[in-house]
This record gives C-alpha cells, structure tokens and sequence, in this order.
C-alpha cells in the first residue's frame, strides 16, 4: 500500500524511455529504491472500423504488448549490468504534422505522415553525433542499436541516416517481424 507510483501515459513512441529516466532519476535520488517500469500498450483498444486509409494504416502498424524492468541504484563493482547514462530528445524542425494523435468522438485519432521516415533520415545523425561525442562515443563505437521498430521504413530511415548495416539493427528488425510496433 506504501509503494509510490508515478504514472507516465499518452506519450506513444517514448512513453518507455522517459519512464525509464523517470526510474534513473528516483533510484539516483534513493540509492535504496528498488524501481518497476512497466510500459503497457493497448493500441487495439482504440481501433477504428472504418474505410479511412490513414486509419487503416494505423490499425494496421500498432499491436498490443507489454514489457517490465525492474531497475535499482549501479552497483559501481558490477560490470554487467545494463545503466540508462543519459537520454536526450530532439524535435525535428516543421514536424508538427507528422504524427498527430488526439481523442476524437469514437476514440484515438493517429494519423502518420508518409514524410517521417525523410525527416528521421535527414535530421537524426546532425543531432545524434554530438550528443554521443559529449559522452565521447561516435556513431561508428556503438556495436549494437535498439531502434524503435515502428515500421520497416521507419528502421531503413535510421540505418540510412547513420550509415549503420542490419547487422547491428538486425534486434530491431526481429521485434518488428515477430512483435509488430507496439507502440512504446
């Protein structure tokens, strides 16, 4: 009954990143927390039967699922341990429109803009190299990626604005094939 809850929602695509800085944040200020992120998505509860091709297209990318980790305080001895060190965002210049998503009369309205992966692809890596290099990374050091599978050319877009092969995204590749874009 005494467990803080922090609830994190309607944020789609980042909604897991910003509940895992959320959990970094609690267990630096309390090195004695123990934190349980859990990220759920519902998408099918707000399908749309309708003829509408941007609400097909919709329907037709989300699918349901959840994940959870449990997170605590970096034991500085352990080496194996997964931290979160930083995270970082970046709002494209003239996006506004290319993923909306409001509550209308018969539930969540998405709507997709078929120039998103042309904006990932031009402005990701101008943004994604210095952030690495304040951490003194490059793009090339990273052995492997964990890219949000929210569509086949949503993840081309990436490889092609870093220059990265399917060999270091091919974990990406496999959740989108067996899982679908589950949202967060």
């Amino acid at each position: 009954r005494d467990v803080q809850r922090l609830h994190i929602g309607y944020m789609g695509c980042h909604a897991a990143i910003n509940g895992l800085r959320a959990a970094r944040g609690l267990v630096n200020a309390h090195p004695d927390a123990c934190v349980l992120v859990c990220a759920v998505e519902l998408c099918s509860l707000h399908y749309r039967f309708s003829w509408d091709s941007e609400r097909i297209v919709g329907n037709a990318l989300f699918s349901d699922g959840a994940a959870a980790i449990v997170g605590a305080h970096a034991d500085d001895r352990a080496t194996d341990n997964w931290q979160v060190v930083d995270t970082g965002s970046f709002l494209f210049p003239d996006s506004r429109q290319a993923i909306t998503w409001r509550i209308g009369d018969h539930g969540f309205e998405m709507t997709l803009a078929n120039t998103l992966p042309e904006m990932i692809e031009r402005h990701l890596q101008p943004w994604l190299e210095p952030w690495l290099a304040a951490h003194s990374l490059a793009i090339d050091a990273i052995g492997s990626w964990a890219i949000h599978p929210g569509g086949p050319r949503i993840l081309e877009a990436v490889e092609n604005g870093l220059g990265l092969s399917q060999s270091v995204t091919r974990t990406s590749h496999d959740v989108l094939q067996d899982l679908g874009n589950m949202s967060s």
